[in-house]
């Protein structure tokens, strides 16, 4: 299924360029001297599913402080450990990541992830006993500020998660503004526009540009920790909707996973949170003081920023109509121009423009259609259409 993803990852900024400006007469860029040493960290993302479902890690480096994109680490060897001996071998999918349809591993054990860089270089997670995770209860959402807030219920009997963590995938279907019967006739010379044409003979509308669906994977780091509690009930919001959004324009859905994660990855990953939303800046968290659970045996100075541990994941998924939020107003601001079909018009008023249907005008002998801006016009501009296996 093919659909437009962002990809999930820590979305920390590793660090951050010092920039300061200097009053004196004139304005003066200052540029710290960067040790190459606080540039290049393997940075290790992902966990070791204990339960149902794959196993994914991905493995990057991060480039110079003044450039927040982390590179791909390509052609490494992983593989998860048990205390027992047993060794599970992950895949190598390419662009950094690895990965395993599904594990057997025993709730009983102790594990750990292993692996070796291209460059020989070995790194070892400590090893972490297999967390059991509660079913997410429920997806509730309410509508809150004119947006709406989704929410995560889940609980657990035995009082003994109390640190979780959520990620998600919201889809949502898309509509363009115009329906579109018509394109442009192309001078197969000058490729300029000499008039419209119907796209199809019956003078339909063409409806692979009219709905669409887009898929995004959260970013941001989302934790939750019920340890003050006298129960371990969870009732916290995972996500929220801005006003008029589109997301909400048709239907919507969102895929929640759920995760039990220890106190010492709930204080790892909290620190992690702060470093991205704070944006980074000489007093926030650096690099040894977000390393995480991971060593390198070949150097054990060199700094790893990850944390892996042994958990399972839970999975829920509800879908929100556009009929279920009254008064959401999604207005997409698409306004229509109307042009006379001739190149000279085209050339002059339709320029950067799509054409959608053609107009009904009073003036005899004289046609002209409608045109508006491509992204009201054709959906797959925002979206692909191709609708996902799940949708009703």
């Amino acid at each position: 299924m093919k659909m437009i993803f962002i990809k999930p990852g820590f979305a920390w900024i590793i660090a951050s360029a010092l920039m300061m400006t200097l009053f004196v007469q004139c304005k003066e860029e200052f540029d710290p001297k960067i040790e190459t040493k606080t540039t290049g960290f393997l940075v290790v993302e992902g966990f070791i599913n204990g339960g149902q479902g794959s196993t994914t890690i991905h493995l990057s480096r991060s480039s110079n402080l003044k450039d927040t994109i982390l590179k791909p680490e390509l052609n490494a060897q992983l593989n998860v450990e048990g205390e027992d001996g047993s060794i599970f071998s992950l895949s190598d999918n390419g662009n950094g990541e690895y990965g395993v349809a599904q594990l057997a591993l025993s709730n009983s054990l102790k594990y750990r992830l292993h692996l070796r860089t291209a460059d020989g270089k070995e790194y070892i997670s400590d090893y972490t006993s297999v967390k059991y995770t509660p079913p997410i209860d429920s997806i509730t959402w309410q509508k809150e500020n004119n947006g709406v807030r989704i929410y995560a219920n889940a609980h657990d009997l035995q009082n003994e998660t109390k640190y979780y963590q959520w990620k998600y995938e919201e889809t949502w279907e898309i509509h363009s503004a115009y329906h579109s019967t018509i394109k442009y006739a192309i001078d197969p010379v000058t490729t300029n526009p000499l008039g419209v044409m119907y796209r199809y003979p019956d003078q339909s509308a063409d409806t692979s540009i009219y709905q669409c669906w887009t898929t995004l994977s959260s970013s941001s780091i989302i934790l939750g920790s019920t340890e003050k509690l006298t129960s371990d009930v969870v009732f916290l919001p995972v996500q929220y909707i801005e006003p008029n959004s589109e997301k909400l324009s048709v239907l919507y859905s969102i895929r929640l996973r759920q995760y039990a994660i220890s106190h010492d990855n709930y204080l790892f990953l909290q620190k992690m949170k702060k470093n991205t939303e704070q944006l980074g800046t000489i007093f926030d968290p650096q690099p040894t003081e977000i390393s995480g659970n991971i060593h390198c045996l070949t150097d054990p100075g060199e700094i790893v920023i990850g944390f892996i541990e042994v958990t399972q994941e839970q999975v829920r998924r509800i879908f929100i109509y556009n009929s279920q939020v009254p008064d959401w107003n999604y207005n997409p601001g698409c306004v229509f121009v109307e042009i006379a079909n001739d190149p000279d018009s085209i050339h002059k008023y339709g320029i950067g423009l799509m054409p959608t249907l053609m107009a009904k005008t009073p003036f005899i002998g004289l046609k002209t259609f409608y045109a508006s801006t491509p992204p009201c016009v054709d959906c797959t501009l925002r979206g692909v259409h191709q609708k996902p296996d799940f949708w009703p």
